[in-house]
């Protein structure tokens, strides 16, 4: 206790100006924009961030370095609780994984495919270990649980997550509902297997997609909400064991293969 008194009073700064922006962030709440091709939506952990960043050292310089190191500690402690609700919500529902379809529960290994791509464009980007965190996965509320609980929060692995986590929040919807609609004008798979494809554990991104998907197909809008909302709850619960078995170790193995190679190439291309 007297550990923890000291550095409270130590960084007392950081705890009342956290408590500040969470507020100020809470009172605007989600904004969204019209931007003609679809509507960005801005949520409030994007305001906190960028204010946040706004105070650190390189900016208004109101926190000094090691008090921006401390905040970046303090991640692992907030995401805590969410992680815990996250594994008890997931070996709670592990019968629901056997009693569904194994269209459903495979659907994840979809989400690898990801990383044979993003992963050397990532390389070629000039990224290092950040790669791994960036294209392991979509990178949602519980990977960048995951990630950070793995790595911790000051690991390049970490950052590489949570800047993927804050893109997907600033232009996830809008990039959802364009993108369902053009997979959608091919006319190529059926209105239900791309409201499954929809549900990739982000509220916000399986809403955009789904509405998209209702106006083109009104006749599936219903089951396409159905498939979509038991998608996104399954997405979420394998997410996580998807993530620590297979995406982050294949990640690692092809970051240990190809970064020699891509990473030499920048290299060479830069001199």
């Amino acid at each position: 206790m007297g550990k923890l008194k000291t550095v409270v009073v130590k960084y007392w700064k950081v705890y009342a100006a956290a408590l500040v922006i969470a507020v100020i962030c809470d009172l605007i709440g989600t904004v969204k924009l019209n931007i003609g091709i679809g509507t960005l939506t801005i949520f409030p952990m994007v305001f906190a961030t960028i204010i946040g960043g706004i105070l650190g050292p390189d900016a208004f310089k109101l926190f000094k370095v090691p008090e921006s190191r401390l905040g970046g500690s303090l991640v692992l402690v907030v995401l805590a609780p969410f992680m815990a609700k996250m594994g008890v919500s997931a070996g709670a529902n592990l019968s629901k994984l056997v009693s569904v379809g194994p269209a459903l529960i495979l659907q994840e290994f979809g989400n690898l495919g990801t990383i044979l791509f993003s992963l050397p464009i990532a390389l070629f980007l000039g990224l290092k270990k950040e790669a791994i965190g960036a294209c392991y996965s979509v990178n949602r509320d519980s990977n960048l649980g995951l990630t950070t609980d793995i790595y911790g929060p000051d690991a390049p692995e970490t950052r590489g997550t949570f800047a993927v986590y804050i893109v997907g929040c600033v232009i996830g919807t809008v990039f959802l509902s364009i993108l369902a609609s053009v997979v959608a004008s091919f006319d190529i798979l059926h209105p239900l297997a791309l409201g499954m494809a929809s549900g990739i554990g982000a509220g916000s991104m399986m809403t955009a997609a789904a509405g998209t998907l209702g106006e083109i197909y009104p006749q599936y809008a219903e089951d396409i909400l159905v498939m979509d909302g038991a998608s996104d709850m399954l997405t979420g619960i394998t997410g996580i064991y998807m993530g620590t078995f297979v995406g982050l170790p294949l990640t690692r193995k092809l970051y240990a293969i190809l970064e020699p190679r891509i990473g030499r190439i920048i290299n060479k291309e830069a001199n």
